[in-house]
């Protein structure tokens, strides 16, 4: 049976995060830049003609029914159904997905919707159901908010919930990421009472300007007041640059122009944290199978 194997699933990082507002429905709007590094996940796919869709490896902590990987490969196994009028198919597709995880869970670096986001890519591709790319970004904002983002394929200003994309330059540079060896609940620090929601809009214009230390992350002082661990990884790492936090946290990064600099950075890192460097990417890895 088709295969593919060891396709990415890279991470994002959020270079400003501000809140903007708030929906009647309780969402909060957002405004963002999305960067794409050359760290992530790796997923591995085989298909089967009997309908299943079984993830092969175990992930501590994630159940297989409710882990974004099984859930993405059903929803387009649903959309394929539909595609046929919803006619019984002889040799329905399915897969068998193994993950290799090495980003961290509550980590703020997009790690399950990367991956929900490689699995549509890539059963898009071997199932042959031929979705375009704003199909599948579609089918990705059912899953979250931030799976869109990896299906766009490029870095992007993000408005919305975050599913509003406009692609966006953003520098060619290292960055030095720490893991603060806790992770934080999304839905905690966006229901915080002391949470800024109502930062003046920018444009993206405004980003382009200045994208190093451009605007900040609404959600990090939140964070860093619920878990120590995150102010301390932010304070120690200031002292070399521009340094915060992405997402809602737990993950603090801070930019360098020279992959030295970063070295230099990491030879110094306390070892209570774990911490690495990670390229600037200008795209997806999997851009090429994205149909527009």
């Amino acid at each position: 049976m088709p295969a593919l194997n060891d396709c990415p699933a890279p991470a994002k990082l959020n270079l400003f995060l501000h809140v903007t507002g708030r929906r009647a429905d309780g969402y909060h709007l957002l405004q963002t830049v999305f960067q794409l590094i050359d760290r992530g996940d790796t997923l591995h796919f085989a298909t089967r003609d009997d309908g299943r869709i079984h993830r092969t490896s175990d992930l501590p902590g994630v159940p297989e029914e409710s882990d974004l990987v099984v859930r993405a490969a059903r929803l387009l196994q649903q959309a394929v159904q539909q595609r046929h009028s919803g006619r019984h198919i002889d040799g329905r597709p399915g897969a068998d997905i193994s993950v290799e995880k090495q980003l961290p869970m509550g980590g703020g670096l997009g790690g399950g919707s990367s991956d929900a986001a490689t699995t549509l890519l890539a059963l898009n591709h071997l199932w042959q159901a031929g979705l375009t790319r704003r199909e599948l970004m579609a089918l990705g904002l059912q899953l979250g908010a931030d799976v869109p983002f990896f299906l766009f394929g490029r870095n992007a200003f993000a408005e919305g919930v975050g599913e509003e994309l406009i692609e966006v330059a953003t520098p060619d540079c290292w960055y030095v990421v720490i893991e603060p060896g806790i992770g934080v609940p999304t839905q905690q620090i966006f229901s915080a009472t002391g949470l800024t929601r109502d930062t003046k809009p920018v444009t993206i214009s405004d980003f382009s300007e200045t994208p190093f230390g451009f605007g900040k992350n609404d959600l990090q002082v939140v964070a860093a007041k619920l878990f120590p661990p995150v102010a301390d990884a932010i304070e120690w790492l200031k002292q070399y640059g521009e340094a915060r936090m992405t997402g809602s946290g737990a993950c603090v990064f801070c930019p360098f122009m020279e992959e030295q600099q970063a070295d230099t950075v990491l030879a110094s890192m306390p070892a209570k944290w774990k911490a690495w460097k990670a390229r600037a990417l200008p795209q997806h890895p999997l851009a090429h199978l994205l149909q527009s």
